[in-house]
């Protein structure tokens, strides 16, 4: 109890996404809302209002691109397919990729007006292209958001246009981008690509991170009035993967040395350290009234966990039991969780399972067993 005591008081009790949130930056930002994420263990090495809600301006275009390589994926459309670009589509202001009223423009073609050229026109001819109208766009964009487990986050429509229903979080966008290179690495190369020509004119891509040479391979810039600059960004080094989101920013060169600040510091000043193997023994816990007496506890993945490189940050581990062992006990029946607590930096919970069956006494031993647990004790 003292154990459990002194990690609720070094980190608090809120908990978010089993990861709870630090007391003091461990790096300063100038970004109103910040979060550095590794993307393969999960950790949140930074924090910085990373819950509050904000515009997401055109870094919410990466929503966009997940609802249409999910349509890609699934067979609904394909890269050489070709979309009528609209009126409303032509007319739409700010930052455009130049498509043409009444003409057809091929997906794959548009795919990269957004990305690279963070066209709202191009995002429209899409949304259009895919769902009928922009409104019913957002709804899937809204759909699929939910499934991500973004829960501060709403869009209205498919390009980031101001609207006060349209939001999201620098927590949220860190998720949608985790999402979007899981589940779609067969298009996620055109995040790097740095320049793109349609109808004659080149435009270049708006991320600063892809021109500098840190390993950034993405994601995605944004800027309105109210929200200020900022951008969703990764990239990867030593076999390591990092994720940032900055929002809130001045200018565009602060957004550049902000951004690329943070990135690499989240790819340099750590390292991943494993705790666990997949279906290794943690510890044995007792089983009263039980043939085995004990249950292993193991965890049913990898456990991995991201430190830092230099200084003494300690890594503290804890079994959180959900309840007392009771059998019967099925092998893979999660039990608890292993509370791994890096000092300073995070706490994250892994879940722990039964590494075997377990099975309950018969009632002839139980009763035995009872009768010698009241004389003997346990």
């Amino acid at each position: 109890m003292r154990y459990l005591f002194l990690i609720l008081f070094i980190f608090g009790f809120s908990l978010t996404l089993g990861v709870q949130d630090t007391k003091a930056a461990p790096i300063e930002t100038a970004a109103k809302q910040a979060i550095v994420l590794d993307y393969d263990t999960g950790a949140v090495l930074l924090d910085k209002n990373a819950d509050e809600q904000m515009p997401t301006s055109s870094m919410s275009k990466v929503m966009t691109m997940v609802v249409v390589f999910d349509a890609l994926k699934s067979g609904h459309i394909k890269l050489d397919d070709t979309l009528l670009v609209s009126e409303k589509a032509w007319r739409k202001q700010g930052s455009k990729m130049f498509v043409e009223v009444n003409k057809r423009v091929k997906v794959e073609d548009l795919i990269r007006g957004v990305i690279i050229q963070s066209g709202n026109d191009a995002t429209i001819v899409l949304a259009e292209g895919l769902a009928g109208t922009e409104d019913a766009f957002a709804s899937v964009m809204n759909e699929k958001a939910a499934e991500i487990g973004m829960n501060g986050s709403h869009f209205m429509n498919a390009s980031g246009w101001p609207d006060p229903n349209h939001y999201s979080t620098a927590r949220d966008l860190a998720k949608m981008a985790q999402y979007l290179i899981t589940e779609f690495p067969e298009y996620y190369s055109y995040y790097s690509e740095k320049e793109f020509t349609f109808n004659k004119i080149k435009q270049g891509n708006r991320n600063p991170l892809l021109y500098r040479k840190m390993g950034a391979d993405g994601i995605k810039t944004g800027h309105t009035e109210a929200g200020g600059y900022g951008v969703i960004g990764s990239g990867e080094r030593d076999g390591r993967r990092v994720i940032i989101v900055v929002n809130g920013l001045e200018s565009s060169k602060e957004r550049a040395q902000e951004s690329a600040k943070l990135l690499e510091w989240g790819l340099q000043s750590f390292e991943t350290q494993s705790i666990l193997k997949a279906g290794e023994t943690y510890e044995n816990v007792e089983v009263p009234l039980s043939v085995e007496r004990v249950v292993s506890l193991v965890s049913p993945e990898d456990i991995v966990i991201t430190v830092p490189k230099l200084g003494n940050s300690k890594v503290e581990k804890e079994t959180v039991l959900d309840i007392a062992p009771k059998a019967p006990i099925k092998k893979g029946q999660r039990l608890g969780v292993l509370r791994v607590s890096v000092e300073g930096y995070y706490t994250k919970e892994f879940p722990l399972v039964a590494g075997h069956d377990v099975q309950e006494l018969g009632f002839f031993w139980r009763m035995i067993e009872n009768l010698r647990i009241s004389i003997m004790g346990k």
